[in-house]
């Protein structure tokens, strides 16, 4: 059964200083024991602010290497495009922020196996996957659609995949790539980052479903061998 520690806090910003000083933990702790770091981060406005935090530890960027956890098939510099978002921040400390999609193609499913492609040469696990959930409890951009089980189920060695929600976030309607079930389980370090009273009762039903939920955070969840850490605020 899947070990799971919620983390609960009084407000975002409380949860933005703890996020930053747990993931720049677990950061610094890699370069200690094999010289880099290769992390994983959500998307999305919850994490924003511990971003921008953990930017300004001191820390050897150099040798920090950033993904997205998905990323939207739009331009480079689009308003909807994850990475653009992290490169802002992280960029400028040094770090390489890897854009998952290099450019738009209306053929998602070659963004993801790109991704893939891109995802392999990379040190493998993740030292850290750090997920957002979604009010309809999607994780990454694992939605249900024609690409669910090939995102849960797929091939241990894939990392990403190509993705197309059905139906479409009306906030974002697009095809998306996304890091598939294997690759965010096998994280060293899994954590996930949520506010709201909503999503919480999500969570936590889905938790309780496990490989029967119909939330893809219960499916991604289920049956996880290392400890999830739930950071949480209302």
């Amino acid at each position: 059964m899947t070990e799971i520690e919620w983390w609960d806090y009084e407000d975002s910003a409380e949860l933005a200083d703890a996020i930053a000083g747990d993931v720049g933990f677990v950061i610094e702790s890699a370069l200690d024991a094999r010289g880099s770091a290769v992390i994983a981060l959500a998307g999305g406005k919850t994490p924003l602010p511990a971003y921008e935090k953990l930017a300004t530890a001191k820390l050897d960027w150099k040798r920090v290497t950033i993904v997205p956890t998905d990323e939207r098939i739009v331009p480079l510099g689009d308003a909807l495009s994850n990475v653009t978002a992290l490169a802002k921040i992280f960029l400028p400390k040094g770090a390489r922020v890897m854009p998952i999609v290099p450019k738009a193609t209306e053929d998602y499913k070659a963004a993801g196996r790109s991704a893939d492609a891109l995802m392999q040469d990379l040190h493998w696990p993740l030292d850290l996957c750090l997920l957002g959930v979604g009010a309809d409890g999607h994780t990454a951009s694992i939605f249900p659609g024609p690409d669910f089980d090939e995102a849960l189920n797929g091939p241990k060695e894939r990392r990403a995949l190509g993705v197309l929600p059905e139906p479409l976030p009306p906030e974002a309607p697009v095809a998306r790539v996304s890091l598939s079930r294997q690759g965010i389980v096998t994280a060293r370090a899994l954590m996930i980052a949520v506010t709201g009273k909503d999503k919480r009762k999500v969570i936590e039903q889905a938790i309780k479903q496990g490989p029967a939920s119909p939330y893809p955070i219960g499916r991604v969840l289920a049956d996880v061998e290392l400890p999830v850490d739930i950071h949480w605020a209302p």
